[in-house]
């Protein structure tokens, strides 16, 4: 009988272990407390505020990634090499729900819609194939697009009337940690190219010293070692409409989590079943209870390091397990986190700019999986991205509408995934979309076998 263990099942060698598990660390960590930088600023929050944020951020993605790697019995963990950390797809409902009802809403909302997400991960395991390329990517757009108005703000500032407002020196910073970026990301080899948004971050912020854009006086009243204290904001609170908008955005990391679970199957060659993505879906929605009591933050899959088990060839579970054990640790120095809650706004804007234009490319890219040349599908595209960045664009679109509703309406993410989702699902998987696609097929050429190997509708697996 063969007894081989999996690549994925793997224990390496604790230096080699170690050496992997930090590269993770450092490929995400930018990314993921760029999500609580941005909310605290956003929100107007203080530094001290900001840092606990970080510090819950980051506890609490290395707990789920601990989880995802090695698995809870049969409840939660997919068991494949997995780094969660904030998703972006969050961050402007968050928002909108801050302004809207304070932050006590947020949390709130936050952890009801992860009971939700529990209790719907084994159903959405299910219905996967209701949420193809056609509809994750047209949502993965939106969520690139509209945030980089928020990365517009942390460089120019956001109070019009203020005297540092679109401050040429806070634009000039900005510049200079892009083209660093650009220029590591680019011209990088290796580690260097991986660590080209952080090194950025670095150098950007070295250059805002001397210009006195920095401020580490709390640096040195932060404590070494705490955690954060649960419910921090006060009593969590429960808006209807701020928990059906955290709950749709749910759905869009149940999405988002699934292609890359697949993803991370096809490139490992670990096969999943239904219960496999239903454990790691329901990590997401673990993820969302734990951020709702921690002041954290919802976690999704973490693409880049997708591409890194590609790129490294590395499959271990427990090298991603030993780099949310470093993530707990770190979560874990609230003078850390301090720190990085010191970082200039513009710096923070520069690298956030790079970040939410990346997310949007991810899903240009995921719609080049569907074929564009049924106009059905491009239809459904079109409208979902036009509809979905309608609030950023137009704004005040909403103003007279009832102040629940404008949460989210005023999301573009949401009223995306509702588009994307109800098209798909009317004109892929019903019987008006049968008569349409018959209605297109008379009236276009017959397409070439190369074309209608593409279609809108993501066939599941033949391993789920």
């Amino acid at each position: 009988m063969d007894t081989a263990v999996h690549p994925v099942d793997a224990k390496l060698p604790f230096l080699r272990q170690f050496a992997f598990g930090l590269q993770h660390v450092l490929i995400m960590y930018t990314g993921c407390v760029t999500v609580p930088l941005v909310f605290g600023a956003a929100v107007g929050l203080d530094r001290d505020t900001i840092a606990m944020l970080i510090s819950a951020d980051l506890l609490i993605a290395g707990l789920i990634t601990v989880i995802q790697s090695l698995g809870v019995g049969k409840l939660v963990g997919v068991r494949l090499p997995i780094i969660c950390g904030a998703t972006f797809a969050g961050l402007t409902p968050m928002i909108l729900i801050a302004n809207q009802y304070g932050l006590q809403a947020v949390y709130g909302s936050m952890l009801v819609g992860g009971i939700v997400g529990l209790a719907l991960a084994w159903p959405f395991a299910k219905i996967v194939r209701f949420f193809p390329p056609l509809v994750t990517g047209a949502v993965l757009t939106v969520v690139g697009i509209s945030l980089i108005g928020v990365a517009g703000g942390l460089i120019v500032g956001n109070d019009v009337s203020s005297p540092d407002f679109a401050s040429p020196t806070s634009i000039m910073l900005a510049g200079v940690v892009i083209a660093v970026a650009v220029g590591f990301l680019c011209l990088g080899r290796g580690i260097w190219s991986q660590l080209g948004v952080l090194i950025a971050l670095l150098a950007g912020t070295a250059l805002a010293f001397p210009l006195g854009m920095i401020d580490v006086g709390g640096v040195s009243e932060a404590a070494w070692l705490g955690f954060p204290a649960p419910f921090h904001f006060g009593a969590p609170e429960f808006p209807i409409t701020a928990v059906v908008a955290m709950s749709i955005v749910m759905a869009v990391v149940f999405a988002e989590s699934t292609a890359s679970m697949l993803a991370l199957s096809e490139i490992t060659g670990k096969r999943l079943g239904k219960a496999d993505i239903a454990r790691g879906l329901a990590g997401d929605g673990l993820s969302a209870v734990l951020g709702g009591v921690f002041n954290a933050f919802v976690d999704t899959v973490f693409n880049q390091n997708v591409g890194a088990v590609a790129t490294t060839r590395v499959h271990s579970r427990y090298v991603t397990a030993t780099s949310g054990v470093m993530l707990i640790v770190l979560g874990a120095l609230p003078k850390a986190s301090s720190v990085v809650a010191a970082l200039p706004q513009p710096v923070i804007g520069g690298v956030g700019l790079i970040l939410f234009a990346t997310v949007a490319l991810v899903g240009i890219e995921t719609l080049r999986k569907v074929d564009m040349s049924d106009r059905i599908n491009s239809t459904i595209a079109a409208v979902a991205v036009g509809v979905g960045l309608l609030p950023e664009f137009a704004e005040g679109l909403f103003e007279h509408f009832p102040s629940a509703a404008q949460i989210i309406l005023g999301s573009g993410i949401t009223l995306a995934a509702i588009t994307a989702f109800s098209l798909n699902l009317l004109f892929n998987h019903t019987r008006l979309g049968t008569s349409a696609r018959a209605a297109v097929r008379r009236d276009t050429p017959v397409p070439s076998p190369e074309s209608s190997s593409r279609t809108g509708v993501a066939n599941e697996p033949a391993h789920i």
